[in-house]
This record gives C-alpha cells, structure tokens and sequence, in this order.
C-alpha cells in the first residue's frame, strides 16, 4: 500500500506492545502507557525517572563506570589521559590529587563544535563542492564541441594535402581519439572522487544532526572533526585543451612537419576556504585612508603589534614588557617575558593565548591563565619573527647563531613539519643577517616575509617554491631605498608592508603586483603592522612609540 494514502502507526508501549504510549523512562529509555507505568517502577531499580512522552530524552546519559558497575561517571581525570570517573573513583587512593573536570562542561563544548561542523558543511564546504561538481559536468558536456572543433581543422587542411596526407591524418585523429579518452578519463575520475565526497558529507551531515538529537554522551565526546580535511581538498581541476599547430606542407616530411598535437595539462585550482568566516567580501581601496586613532603605548622603541581582538591589542618593544591596550586608548595588562629579554615579536593563537619569541633563550614561549610556558625550543637558531597560521600552524623566520643564513620553518605545536630555505636552483631565499625577518601568511596560505636585509619582500607557496620577490616600487617623491620592516595581509590577499626609511605603507596584490602606498597619516618610522578582522591597520611608529589604527579599505 501506498505510504502517503495509509495510516502511519502510532507510538506503542515498549512493555505490552498495544497500548498507545503516553509516556517514557528517561533513565532506562522506553516506552510506556498508563497501565504500564506502576509495573515498570516497581522492579528492582530505584533511578527511574518518568516524564511525558514530548519531553524523552531531556536526561543526559552518563557512561558507567568501569570500575564501579552501579555508578556513573559525570567526571574526567585529566591526570589519567581524560579518562571517566565517577564518586567512588574520585574518592579512590587511585586519583589522590588528580584534577577533575565535569563532563558535562565537556559534552556542551562538543555539542557546539558539532554544530558548528555541521553549520559549515551545509552553509560553506557542500555548496562548493556542488561547484566544482557542476563544472567538471559542464566540461564533460563540452568536450565533445572542443574536440570537434580540433578536427575540422585537420579536415580542412587535409584537402589541401589530398592522398599524400589521409594516412597522417588519420593517425593523429587517433591520437586525438586517446587524448580525448584519457582527458574525459581524468574529469570523470575526479567528479567521481568529488561525488563520493559529497556523499560522505551527506552521510556525516546525518551523522551530526543525529548527534545533535542525542543525549549519549561517549559518542558525543569522541566526535573528530572531518571538516578541516574536508576544507583542505576542494580542489578544481583544470584541463588545458590540446591545440593543433600547422606546419608547412614538405612531402618528404610529411608526418612530422603536419602538425603537434599538445598533450593534455592538468593543473589544479585549490578553493581555499576559510573555516573561521565566511567568504569575504570584497572590499576596495580608499582614495585616501583615513587615521582612526593614535594609541601611546609608552614603548620606547616600539617593535610589534597584533589584535587580540576588535577591541584590543597586544604591543612590544625593546623592553621586557609586553602591553595590552584597548584601542580606545587604556592600558588593560601588563606581561614580562620570563627571561626579562625584549621580545623579537608577539602573536596571539587560534585560543586567544599571547606567543612570543625570545632571542637570547632561542624559544617561542606561550602565556596561558598567566603563566609562561617555553613551545618552542630551537637547536644552533635565533627566532627573528613568527606568525600563527590559519591552520593554527607556528612559521617562524629564524637565523643561525653566526649569522650566516636564513630560515622558515614550519611548527605543529612544537613538531617541526617543513623547512623554507632554498629556492629550485639551490641559492638562499633569504639573506644571511640578525636584520629582523617579519612573516605573515596570506589567504592562499602563500607564506610571505619582509626580508629586511634584502631590502625586499619574498613570497613562497605554501610547499615552500618561490612565487615572487618585491623589491620596491620606483617613485620620484621617495628619495631613500625600501626598506620593508613589518607585513600583514588582509582579507582580499592583499600584502602590506612598512617601508620604514620612507614613512609609508605599500600595499600589493596577492601576485606581488604594485597597487599603491599611503603616507598621509603623518606616519614616523613605521615597523611592526596587524589588521584585524575588518581590515583595519595598525601601524607601530618605532621611535614615537604610537600604534596608529588607520581604515585604508571600504
């Protein structure tokens, strides 16, 4: 029988299987109507707990305890590898000492990380995939006129190479034939890859809405994240087209002086998105950017500055105190630096903690709940500068203790992952001084640093090729050589850099072309820069000892 024109069964009682429910135990999870409900209650368990049938599953699911089978565990032992505990156990000689944290605080943490996964799986990564779905269909569906187009061109040119051409004609439609093969080959492989994604996406996103609905609290806590994986492979696929090149009719040579067939190339366009936002939008350049506020840091060599947030700053100079300003203006904490040493540069992590970098002690420390801890500890290497990454990975540009060479290397909390050194040919990337590297990662995840020495900046990819290196911008009101200090990018992958001798700002494209540069804000010595999430910059005068907040962008 048709499902949409027969009766859908009502709720029946997990006990006697007839009567109509009306309501449920949320302690041992089943059904029960009204007769039921005295029985169920009077066995040998003293926890039920009934409530309406509309309102099952309100009661949060405690594991068991491993070690005491009547109880239940609603803590973690973080001494213990977060494993649960319940009463007893905490009580126990086992966890004298041990710090426990309530699960429950820990499932409501997982709840909204579910649903946050979810939100960008639905809202961000599955519509791109559709994307690129829809292309490579769209491809597919045109192959057939671009190749057709190839062939028309060889049978006009075959009559005028009459007899002596049909057999090379022919051979190299064949080879047209496996190219054509092989290139619908690779689209069809990849939208297949790119469809079963999607539908492992599908799969998660029923997954999470029903963890979303649960109130189990071991599956919940042992969630992974899919999405940041998800995020990194939104690869598009380019296929250039082979093009047919003529060449001039010579008998004797008549296979090969006919034509070239291109082979196929296969590149791949990386989607990067950004997990932490929403696709940005686009936001042009001011005519004339305009100073918002001027800070007094009370630095008196004012170095390195970066957003803590909207509302705040975090700012060091050559001093062993690290400030925290509100941008209006007032003084919110002071930090110093374990080893009393000025710091070479500060950033803040994904978790909001203050990093800095101390060059005397070679390590990149971090300040969580008010105190120091050493992150990174580096062997025969000076940290010059660091940034945190949008994959929450630590670049810090570094130089050896004889001031040799130059480096980037790539950190996973303290796990070195890459090292950024040489180009292709071999030749240093950066130059060999204790002049300050600053670095900065872009929206494409190009690894960009303002190579102080080299009077120039230098961006690689994020596998470490050179992309480009900028060394100035030719101007007649600008009488001294750049000299790039601090850089940043913002949210259109646009990179700005302080171009120290001659009090201003250059800003470029993600390609490293030209775009302008600003001085009208009475800028002096400009250093160390930031922008925050609005694409507001912040500019550190090294000797005044100001951060400048200025709007450049619409």
């Amino acid at each position: 029988m048709d499902p949409h024109f027969s009766a859908q069964d009502l709720h029946r009682c997990d006990l006697c299987e007839t009567a109509i429910v009306h309501s449920y135990c949320d302690f041992c999870h089943v059904n029960l109507c009204k007769p039921c409900i005295l029985d169920h209650i009077l066995d040998e368990y003293d926890k039920h707990k009934i409530v309406p049938f509309k309102q099952r599953r309100s009661t949060l699911i405690y594991p068991k305890c491993d070690a005491h089978q009547q109880e239940t565990c609603k803590y973690q032992c973080r001494d213990c590898k977060n494993i649960y505990v319940c009463s007893s156990c905490i009580a126990s000689e086992q966890h004298r000492g041990h710090i426990f944290e309530e699960i429950t605080n820990i499932y409501k943490i997982k709840k909204e990380s579910i649903e946050k996964d979810r939100e960008k799986l639905e809202n961000l990564i599955t519509p791109l995939y559709k994307e690129i779905a829809l292309d490579l269909e769209n491809q597919l569906a045109n192959l057939d006129g671009g190749y057709e187009k190839l062939t028309k061109e060889m049978s006009r040119l075959k009559d005028e190479w009459h007899r002596e051409i049909d057999i090379v004609i022919n051979k190299m439609k064949t080879e047209i034939d496996e190219i054509k093969m092989k290139h619908e080959d690779i689209l069809k492989k990849h939208l297949d890859k790119v469809l079963q994604t999607q539908s492992f996406i599908k799969q998660t996103l029923v997954a999470l809405r029903e963890m979303e609905k649960s109130t189990e609290i071991s599956p919940t806590i042992e969630y992974c994240s899919n999405v940041e994986m998800l995020s990194k492979h939104l690869d598009k696929i380019c296929i250039t087209m082979p093009t047919f090149i003529p060449k001039p009719i010579d008998r004797t040579k008549l296979f090969s002086m006919f034509g070239v067939i291109t082979p196929l190339s296969t590149t791949k366009e990386e989607n990067v998105l950004s997990l932490n936002q929403s696709i940005a939008s686009v936001r042009e350049l001011l005519d004339e950017p305009e100073l918002v506020a001027t800070i007094q840091t009370g630095h008196g060599y004012l170095r390195s500055v970066t957003c803590l947030n909207e509302d705040s700053i975090w700012t060091s100079g050559e001093t062993s105190d690290i400030k925290c300003f509100m941008v209006e203006g007032s003084l919110l904490q002071t930090i110093k630096t374990r080893s009393e040493e000025w710091p070479r540069d500060i950033a803040v992590d994904s978790d909001g903690d203050l990093l800095y970098c101390d060059w005397e002690n070679r390590t990149v420390c971090r300040v969580k709940n008010g105190q120091t801890e050493k992150l990174i500890i580096l062997q025969g290497w000076r940290p010059s500068k660091f940034c945190v990454s949008y994959s929450g990975d630590i670049l810090v540009s570094m130089t050896s203790v004889n001031e040799a060479q130059s480096k980037v290397i790539r950190y996973s909390g303290a796990k070195e992952k890459q090292i950024i050194q040489y180009d292709d040919k071999g030749k240093h990337l950066y130059s060999g001084n204790s002049y300050p590297r600053y670095i900065t990662e872009n929206r494409n995840h190009d690894i960009c640093v303002a190579d102080c020495g080299a009077r120039a900046i230098v961006v690689v990819n994020q596998v470490g090729k050179l992309q480009f290196r900028y060394a100035g911008h030719p101007s007649v009101t600008k009488k001294y050589r750049f000299l790039p200090y601090g850089i940043t990018t913002d949210s259109q992958s646009r990179i700005l850099t302080a171009d120290f001798d001659n009090h201003c700002i250059h800003i470029l494209d993600k390609k490293g072309q030209f775009l302008r540069y600003f001085d009208n804000c009475d800028l002096n010595y400009p250093f160390g820069l930031c922008v925050d999430k609005n694409d507001n910059l912040f500019v550190c005068e090294h000797f005044k000892g100001n951060v400048k907040k200025i709007k450049y962008s619409k």
